[in-house]
């Protein structure tokens, strides 16, 4: 039977279950408190600066070949044209010889030529803009491909007040899908009639004077829009000073397919050359003015994969980091007190005996003096009694 027995709450309050270090053995120094604060500053730094990489994924390019051969090619635009609607037509025509265009129709709308202040404004920062992306891609290309920035512009606002004179320009816009083969998408005089091999453009009664292709390019692009990719042709403006003139644009499509940690997307990339020269039969330049745009496919397609370390390489690198981070501040302070020590002359000081004995510590405070047993003088007794008590 359990008695209850009377507990000592001053005992219990002093009772202290892990053992400590008593004062005199504990070494504290100048060089070694400098060293903690700067180890545990340290640490806190790489902890942070490993977090954030491993938070900032990185990009992967890299090449394989195109083999979505039978998909489509959306082919986006928005072109202005210094001549009214009735005079021009736009078509594409592969190198199937298929007019995709009755397929898909793009819209003709009669506007000025002349831009409002905004909207110039507006045309300005859009052309200034892909310019200095055209220049310095290769340093912020990454920077754009994580921005997940889709447009870098808004669209170009609308005319608040109409001219008093009647639309001499016309804006064709829209979306196309095409054959994913070589073809060109072009802007000339006439509207186009279909024929068994291919289509021809009527522009009867049109002199060599009504012809006038100064256009500018608002938008043209490959597939969905995706951040990074930079379209090189929007804000390209172009002023005819002759009526008889050829555009040409080379454009080499390169599809691309976007992997990111969240999503898939597929789309296309492009490179473009311009010339352009005069039409004069006399002299041998023979041709059709207008705009050609003449874009092929390239048999490679770019794979960007964005990558990212698992949690477990994460926390491997954090331990890692830390425990040298720990370990060779240790060393270092070892190091750095040891030569502070030899600088001030703390291990032996001038006149202090040598005493390598180690000091004992008194288990008591009673001033009793401590009597010495000699084991080897003792004597044994002579009889002992074992008495055994049953159980």
């Amino acid at each position: 039977m359990l008695r209850r027995r009377h507990v000592n709450i001053k005992t219990v309050k002093e009772l202290d279950g892990f053992p400590k270090l008593p004062e005199p053995y504990v070494d504290k120094t100048a060089v070694g408190g400098t060293f903690s604060i700067f180890t545990i500053c340290t640490i806190a730094y790489l902890i942070i600066a490993e977090t954030n990489y491993y938070l900032d994924s990185r990009l992967q390019f890299k090449f394989e070949p195109d083999t979505d051969i039978d998909e489509k090619l959306q082919i986006n635009v928005d072109i202005t044209v210094a001549m009214p609607c009735g005079r021009i037509g736009a078509d594409v025509l592969d190198s199937t010889n298929q007019n995709m265009i009755g397929h898909d129709s793009l819209e003709q709308e009669d506007t000025w030529w002349e831009l409002t202040q905004e909207q110039r404004s507006h045309f300005e920062a859009l052309k200034h803009m892909n310019s200095y992306l055209r220049e310095e891609y290769h340093a912020i290309h990454e920077l754009l491909w994580k921005s997940n920035q889709v447009t870098l512009y808004s669209e170009m606002p609308k005319r608040m007040h109409q001219p008093s004179y009647p639309p001499n320009a016309c804006r064709i816009h829209g979306s196309i899908n095409v054959n994913k083969v070589a073809g060109n998408f072009h802007i000339t005089a006439g509207k186009s009639l279909p024929i068994s091999s291919g289509h021809i453009h009527i522009s009867a009664f049109m002199t060599h004077r009504d012809y006038n292709f100064t256009h500018r390019i608002n938008k043209f692009s490959f597939g969905g829009p995706s951040p990074g990719i930079v379209h090189p042709l929007e804000g390209d403006e172009k002023i005819a000073d002759n009526h008889m003139l050829l555009y040409q644009y080379f454009v080499e499509v390169v599809p691309t397919d976007i992997q990111t940690l969240l999503s898939t997307s597929k789309t296309y990339q492009y490179s473009v050359k311009d010339h352009q020269r005069p039409i004069d039969h006399q002299k041998g330049s023979h041709g059709s003015p207008g705009i050609f745009f003449k874009y092929d496919m390239s048999a490679l397609k770019i794979k960007v994969t964005q990558q990212r370390d698992t949690v477990c390489q994460f926390l491997v690198k954090l331990c890692a980091t830390v425990g040298g981070i720990f370990v060779t501040s240790g060393l270092v302070k070892n190091i750095v007190q040891h030569f502070w020590y030899i600088a001030c002359c703390k291990f032996l000081k001038p006149g202090e005996p040598k005493n390598d004995s180690i000091p004992l510590i008194p288990h008591s405070n009673t001033n009793y003096p401590v009597e010495t047993i000699n084991l080897l003088n003792i004597s044994a007794p002579e009889n002992i009694d074992i008495m055994f008590k049953p159980q």
